[in-house]
């Protein structure tokens, strides 16, 4: 009963339903691109969103091979992660570098470098300049732990709590200039608790965007494959 009961929860979980939590749109998990589209992941932290990429690659959730994961931190614990899935990696310092723009160059360099078709920021705490969202236009997308339009930028959770709104979430969106401005992809609505703090609700969010972050890369390589066959 119990296995039965965690097949039921994980199937509602890609269905759109958490518990209480709801994602929307509801997308098909069976439209896969061929051929598989290539990733490359940019990330700045502890990697869990870059190992669920990994996991939903396996799992056959999304057709696709990560290309390169690039770090802006030599600390960056995704590190780990890429060597236990024998990922392929490079570590580009932003310190390192005279400015921000010195930093999206060689970030992008190494991008084309491995023809990435699709750039997906997990967990990348940079922001990027127009050159790099110019040369990915529409291939360049990023979570963030809210609802957008609401609670942008920084500490977004603890903003979120702040205000003691009843509802808040996660959202995959594409990138612009403006930070997390871009057109929305996908959102997980996740509630409040009354006795919940900062890491418990960040938990909670975080679950969903484990779920959420495949979903969106897998509509958005359909749409850049789709692209591809019209251009042709």
């Amino acid at each position: 009963m119990k296995q039965d009961n965690k097949e039921y929860a994980e199937r509602n979980l890609f269905n759109g339903l958490n518990g209480h939590s709801l994602i929307s749109p509801l997308e098909s998990q069976n439209n896969l691109v061929e051929p598989k589209i290539r990733l490359g992941i940019l990330a700045s932290g502890k990697g869990s969103n870059f190992e669920y990429i990994i996991k939903s690659i396996q799992k056959k959730q999304i057709n696709a091979v990560i290309s390169i994961l690039i770090v802006n931190n030599p600390n960056c614990l995704a590190i780990k992660k890429a060597i236990k899935y024998n990922i392929p990696y490079v570590i580009i310092n932003h310190r390192d570098c005279n400015s921000r723009l010195e930093h999206d160059k060689l970030v992008m360099k190494k991008l084309e470098e491995l023809s990435v078709e699709l750039v997906v920021m997990a967990g990348w705490m940079r922001i990027i300049g127009e050159e790099l969202i110019n040369k990915f236009n529409n291939r360049l997308i990023n979570i963030h732990p809210s609802l957008l339009p609401s609670f942008k930028g920084i500490d977004a959770i603890e903003q979120a709590m702040d205000k003691r709104v009843t509802i808040t979430g996660c959202t995959v969106h594409h990138v612009q200039k403006e930070v997390d401005s871009g057109s929305i992809i996908i959102q997980a609505a996740v509630p409040i608790k009354d006795k919940d703090s900062i890491e418990t609700l960040k938990k909670r969010i975080q679950e969903m965007e484990h779920i959420i972050l495949p979903l969106a890369i897998a509509k958005v390589a359909i749409e850049i494959r789709t692209n591809f066959k019209d251009k042709k």
